[in-house]
């Protein structure tokens, strides 16, 4: 391995952790009958997605976009406005999907997503 390949390898270990949480969001809403577990995965890979985005907006020397003597480089404050909007959306996702759950727990009985299915089938 060489050298350039193994700096590229330990100062990008964010890129590893957005592959980590996607991964495990996507494994937990795919894999778990449970409705609470698949309102967690979401989450999860809700996560990672944040992630990758901010890890996208990083400038190497930027500033604050904030108009100075002497000038340089900027870091632009969108993707940062975006997540932040994205985060609000996804606590509300989240509200109403845990509430959606309480009325099928109260209504059913179960969250098991298999018996859901043949009590509606049935």
């Amino acid at each position: 391995m060489t050298p350039l390949q193994l700096d590229l390898l330990t100062t990008h270990y964010n890129y590893y952790a957005v592959v980590l949480l996607l991964g495990i969001g996507l494994y937990m809403l795919v894999e778990s009958a449970n409705l609470v577990k698949k309102v967690i995965g979401m989450n999860v890979f809700q996560t990672g997605i944040f992630l990758f985005f901010i890890t996208l907006a990083y400038r190497t020397g930027g500033n604050p976009p904030v108009i100075t003597d002497g000038g340089g480089p900027y870091v632009s404050p969108l993707p940062h406005v975006l997540i932040l909007t994205a985060i609000v959306v996804g606590v509300s996702l989240t509200a109403v999907a845990l509430a959606l759950i309480v009325r099928i727990y109260s209504e059913y009985g179960t969250l098991d997503e298999e018996t859901l299915e043949q009590l509606y089938y049935d």
